[in-house]
């Protein structure tokens, strides 16, 4: 078994590969932590969000951000909270883009959901319950069109097995290089989530 990181590629070697697999998850993790943002409005409910360009641009959920009259405040993990505006909404694909007055910042690279596979290894990092950058795991269980995003329209779909709970919306969808192939979007039965891919966003 191989799991691809962005610095290198990580096998299960003769000696202690168990440790090999787990030193990458970790490093994986705290990579993503630190592009991965908590999405607040006035009185409301917090959701997750990607750092998606090092000039200030942040990806989420249309819903969570919703009701926040267009100025979300987006909290980092080292405590910093930044004022963010909504410049851009698509509510059929329950997508939004923030920018943020702040530049430098330690954007995902997008990878090419485009290569996804029935059964590969992805991960999410989120906020769910309140909980702050919570990483979960799991496999890509379907990929396709569906009409179950948000007004209905026909689009793109990630389906994982990957546990996710209200918190987790806008948060990022990892492959095992630590890019973002997804967007966390919705939640159905409790054991069927669904990402808006990243090839999606980018078009």
């Amino acid at each position: 078994m191989a799991v691809e990181t962005t610095e290198s590629i990580i096998t299960t070697g003769p000696e202690h590969p168990q440790e090999s697999i787990s030193d990458a998850l970790a490093e994986l993790a705290t990579r993503a932590r630190r592009s991965v943002v908590e999405v607040r409005g006035r009185g409301r409910g917090a959701g997750s969000g990607v750092l998606w360009s090092i000039d200030g641009r942040v990806l989420t959920n249309h819903h969570v951000v919703v009701g926040t009259g267009g100025r979300p405040t987006v909290h980092f993990e080292d405590g910093r909270q930044l004022a963010g505006e909504v410049i851009a909404q698509n509510p059929a694909l329950d997508l939004a883009l923030l920018q943020l007055e702040a530049s430098d910042l330690p954007a995902i690279p997008a990878g090419d959901s485009r290569q996804l596979r029935v059964g590969d290894l992805v991960f999410a990092v989120g906020h769910p319950w309140g909980h702050r950058y919570v990483l979960t795991a799991g496999i890509v269980s379907g990929l396709g069109r569906t009409g179950v995003l948000r007004g209905g329209r026909q689009a793109d779909y990630i389906r994982s097995d990957v546990p996710l709970a209200p918190g987790n919306s806008g948060g990022p969808l990892l492959n095992a290089r630590g890019e973002v192939i997804g967007i966390n979007s919705m939640i159905f039965g409790g054991d069927l989530s669904i990402a808006v891919p990243s090839h999606v966003v980018l078009d």
